[in-house]
């Protein structure tokens, strides 16, 4: 569950975009590492050698406190993005997923955000339960909803998907 949940979501994310012929702009990356309970020295150390490509970066997404029920998206950024970020989450009303509320957050992605400027997302989600099963013999992904994992999935392609699709980066 922890982090399965978010790896798998984002795999879904890029295949379900792949499956519906969908070409974004630029690319589309998910980048999993270890290390990010002892201190994030997978994410650190992707950040130390790939920031030059920063201003090229709109997003950088995470999912770290569980993929249950989506509700929307947590955003950090400029008022200009934000702007941008909530007329993408409108594409969620249909799954009750279209919050959207300031500060994303995650150890994985606050080196992009604090230390380059990059805009940051993390997944908003019910997950009242999350710390039930945390760090536990039950951090497993049976624990897992799949249809909560799908609209999870489908939140960050949607996310992905628009954000590269726009003519340029995210305003900083």
């Amino acid at each position: 569950m922890d982090d399965g949940g978010g790896a798998f979501i984002s795999w879904q994310a890029l295949s379900a975009i792949r499956h519906l012929g969908l070409q974004p702009k630029r690319t589309l990356r998910v980048v999993m590492w270890t290390g990010e309970e002892y201190g994030g020295y997978g994410s650190s150390q992707y950040y130390n050698d790939h920031k030059n490509e920063s201003k090229k970066m709109s997003i950088v997404m995470e999912t770290d406190i569980g993929t249950f029920q989506p509700l929307g998206l947590r955003f950090t950024g400029s008022s200009e993005a934000k702007s941008t970020i909530k007329d993408i989450m409108e594409y969620m009303k249909p799954l009750n997923a279209s919050l959207l509320l300031d500060g994303a957050d995650g150890t994985d992605i606050n080196w992009w955000m604090r230390g380059s400027g990059v805009p940051g997302g993390s997944l908003e989600n019910a997950n009242e339960k999350y710390f039930y099963f945390h760090h536990s013999n039950g951090d497993t992904m049976t624990v897992q909803d799949p249809d909560q994992m799908d609209q999870c999935a489908a939140l960050w392609a949607v996310v992905a998907y628009c954000i590269a699709a726009l003519e340029d980066v995210l305003p900083r």
